[in-house]
């Protein structure tokens, strides 16, 4: 009976110490697992493209000054019919061109500076804006404006507020195509990281899309936009 007591008590013992062996194998196998998935590198894909404003912004602004308010309104009215008429006759439709109310300032009525000896009371400005998608059309246009000055409307120049905006408003059309090209950049990027490191490359652990950023090619050429975005994409890599 103690005989097989002995027998049973050292089976149950090699049964244990076989059962401990294999979780330890097993918890040793997934441990190696887990530091292969762990093993990841982040690489950047670049996708850059260059595409014409569809949409143009040019306010026209001028300036009149005179000592007295209906005659400064009455050419205020006469220069902003004007400048309509012109822009008509150069091809630009009614409905794309708007103006705003004048800025009237009275120099008698500020509380600092020397007035006194200003020539005019009042100086107003106002701005005729035209909003189209004729790029070329309005482009055309701004370099006969000049004409307008010759018939004596004062304009301000190209200062703040008052250069033209060229705007890119396709983004959602061309987006797919470029996210899709900057992950095929990173992808390749990838690829030559997990060949030169005796690695293979595995699936996408994680992958953000950048921000799209829209500037002008350059200061010559604002009516061409330059798009640009990067993605950021991390894979598994294993042996």
């Amino acid at each position: 009976m103690q005989g097989n007591n002995r027998l049973a008590a050292l089976l149950l013992g090699v049964g244990i110490l076989l059962g401990f062996s294999a979780l330890g194998y097993q918890l040793g196998q997934a441990a190696i697992s887990y530091k292969q998935l762990d093993r990841t590198v982040v690489v950047k894909g670049l996708s850059e493209r260059e595409y014409p404003a569809d949409i143009v912004i040019w306010p026209i602004q001028f300036s009149v000054a005179g000592n007295q308010l209906q005659p400064l309104y009455d050419e205020i009215d006469r220069n902003t019919r004007m400048i309509r008429e012109f822009l008509m006759a150069q091809g630009i439709s009614e409905a794309a061109i708007s103006s705003s109310p004048p800025s009237l300032m009275d120099k008698s009525a500020q509380a600092y500076g020397n007035s006194s000896n200003a020539e005019f009371r009042y100086t107003a400005q106002q701005s005729v804006t035209v909003y189209s998608d004729q790029i070329d059309q309005v482009r055309a246009v701004m370099n006969s404006i000049s004409e307008l000055g010759k018939q004596g409307i004062v304009f301000t120049g190209m200062g703040y507020g008052v250069t033209p905006q060229y705007l890119f408003t396709r983004l959602n059309e061309v987006k797919p195509a470029m996210i899709e090209e900057a992950t095929r950049n990173a992808r390749e990027v990838a690829e030559k990281f997990a060949e030169d490191s005796q690695s293979t490359l595995g699936k996408i652990r994680k992958a953000s899309q950048g921000q799209f950023s829209i500037s002008a090619r350059d200061t010559n050429n604002p009516q061409i936009k330059k798009l640009r975005v990067v993605s950021t994409v991390e894979y598994y890599l294993s042996d």
